[in-house]
């Protein structure tokens, strides 16, 4: 090998370990429900293609996550399934507040088993747990998004006294959607993009939109976040970020 050829190798291999040096060194932490798992992956993974930084995603519960937020963890971006954690942390001034967006809205459905379908009615005075023998999970009613607007749906069509005893609260939504996948719970009511997901379960019924709060996902920087989380930011509000939260079942909501 020549002079000049060993040279030009030497640069290439410097500038292949610097770029890998900085891929490896740059991050940023994204804080999202649990809801948001596939479409996020998937707009993180084709962001990383051409941006040099990694993208770590944590997927909980929203309650979950800005509990840890407020407590200190590294989070540079936080995606909730509904507006009360966000204000929380707001209120408690760990978030950067002008940042606040609406991103995305979401239905809330009852999902039964594969071919476990049953006669429902979203209307007061049907007998909703006597259409059904067995539990229904979603998630914690007092503190998972998912099993907020559930709580709300049921107070709505009077059925609220009856779920006391036949309410499984689970640490989140896609717990909840698994418990009915695996047959432990005859229904569960989660979002409408996690039944698009599984192939065990089916919709068996919407819940109106007048039985609950809207269902709206609001992005926002935490006071940790870098120049390169302010980017990806961007990008999730962008034209390119819509078609792949649309494919997942989201409508998203288009910026003022």
């Amino acid at each position: 090998m020549s002079f000049f050829r060993l040279v030009k190798y030497a640069i290439a291999i410097h500038a292949l370990l610097i770029s890998t040096m900085l891929q490896a060194g740059e991050k940023l932490t994204v804080f999202a429900a649990a809801s948001l798992t596939d479409a996020l992956t998937v707009l993180a993974n084709e962001y990383e293609k051409t941006a040099k930084l990694r993208i770590q995603s944590s997927f909980a519960s929203s309650g979950t996550l800005a509990k840890q937020i407020e407590n200190g963890a590294p989070a540079d971006i936080f995606i909730s399934a509904d507006t009360k954690w966000v204000n929380y942390l707001k209120d408690k001034k760990a978030i950067n507040a002008a940042s606040i967006s609406n991103l995305l809205a979401n239905d809330l459905v009852l999902i039964v088993p594969k071919g476990k379908r049953f006669d429902v009615r979203m209307q007061k005075g049907f007998d909703f747990f006597g259409a059904f023998e067995g539990k229904i999970c979603t998630g914690e009613m007092e503190s998972v998004p998912a099993g907020i607007y559930a709580k709300q749906a049921f107070s709505h069509l009077g059925w609220l006294a009856g779920a006391k005893s036949r309410v499984v609260g689970t640490q989140d939504v896609r717990s909840a959607l698994s418990l009915v996948e695996r047959g432990e719970c005859a229904a569960g009511i989660v979002y409408a993009t996690d039944a698009k997901v599984s192939n065990h379960v089916e919709v068996i019924a919407l819940f109106p939109d007048e039985t609950h709060d809207p269902i709206v996902y609001p992005i926002t920087l935490t006071n940790l976040a870098s120049p390169q989380a302010k980017a990806f930011y961007q990008y999730l509000k962008s034209n390119q970020a819509k078609k792949v939260f649309t494919q997942y079942g989201f409508s998203f909501i288009e910026a003022k």
